[in-house]
């Protein structure tokens, strides 16, 4: 079976691989190239670079919908989509015999849209997963074809549960191509019970509010992390955190208990970087495992208050 292949980050690599491997991959279309890092380069997708490594064509188009004609002169059989970024038309869906399929990571109909893999830490799920769907015009709303949970670990954060839904969607995906080429499938209608459209990541969603409870901002520097990466103000300086854990309140002083949301409570690097949160009477404070200063490396929040880069008493903002 003839697939073309659409998708752009990280994440659809091992997906596309798969498919390399399994499938024969006509060609594969992803996002134009972008200018990103400090030197501003113009860099193209991690799926592009896989494409190029296995000589297959790459289609770039700033807007799918207007290459109609292109996308039909690939003869594709089936159109397989993960992390794609764009928006596909009824003209799109009807260029392939066999269908356009997504690849989505996240539990369906509950995490439908751009951000589900954060959005579902955020949310303190113990659970989420990869549905194999067909696409159609409402956004992730097509019938299941077949879908898989995994358990999100206790700390895990973003960027390694996507690592882990990537290979499951790799290994998920390689299960759906013989159903999809045969026509031997039975679809689940998704319903919209629950369902909820979780959109892009904001960097102001990284903004860390201290007077909320200690298990919500852990979860949301999990959840930043890799990026947009949470961060809070000291001394008028943006400081980002990459890992944290909650403090129970029955192991805070009666002066710790007295502080300020987000007073760091202790300039004791044996006692680890503690900051006062709010919004809970069984857990007030987070400990900083991590963090990393204005302008300096990513390291411990030991060697944070070593460096004098916060006294107790100062103020996250």
């Amino acid at each position: 079976m003839k697939i073309l292949f659409a998708g752009t980050p990280a994440f659809a690599v091992q997906p596309l691989e798969t498919l390399i491997k399994t499938c024969e991959v006509v060609a594969v279309i992803t996002q134009e190239d972008k200018i990103q890092g400090r030197k501003k380069l113009l860099t193209p997708s991690p799926v592009k670079t896989c494409a190029l490594s296995h000589n297959l064509p790459v289609f770039q188009p700033h807007k799918i919908r207007e290459h109609i004609d292109r996308l039909k002169a690939f003869r594709a059989d089936a159109m397989v989509t993960c992390a794609y970024g764009q928006i596909l038309t009824q003209e799109v869906l009807d260029c392939f015999p066999k269908g356009v399929w997504n690849i989505h990571a996240g539990l369906l109909p509950a995490y439908r849209g751009a951000s589900p893999v954060q959005s579902c830490i955020l949310n303190g799920e113990t659970e989420t997963g990869v549905c194999v769907m067909q696409t159609v015009l409402a956004l992730d709303a097509g019938d299941i074809l077949l879908c898989e949970k995994l358990k999100i670990g206790e700390n895990e954060t973003a960027g390694e549960l996507s690592n882990r839904l990537s290979a499951l969607s790799a290994a998920l995906i390689q299960k759906a191509m013989p159903l999809i080429g045969n026509g031997d499938y039975t679809l689940q209608k998704q319903g919209e019970a629950g369902a909820h459209i979780y959109r892009k990541i904001t960097r102001e969603q990284a903004k860390i509010n201290f007077s909320a409870p200690a298990p919500e901002i852990v979860n949301q520097i999990r959840a930043m992390n890799p990026e947009p990466v949470a961060f809070a103000y000291l001394r008028g300086a943006i400081v980002n955190f990459y890992a944290a854990e909650a403090i129970p309140e029955a192991a805070l002083s009666e002066e710790q208990k007295n502080a300020k949301c987000g007073e760091v409570l202790t300039d004791k690097p044996k006692s680890g970087l503690l900051i006062r949160c709010g919004g809970s009477e069984e857990i007030g404070a987070i400990k900083i495992n991590f963090i990393q200063p204005a302008g300096g490396k990513i390291m411990t929040g030991a060697d944070f208050l070593n460096g004098k880069k916060a006294t107790k008493g100062e103020i996250f903002e």
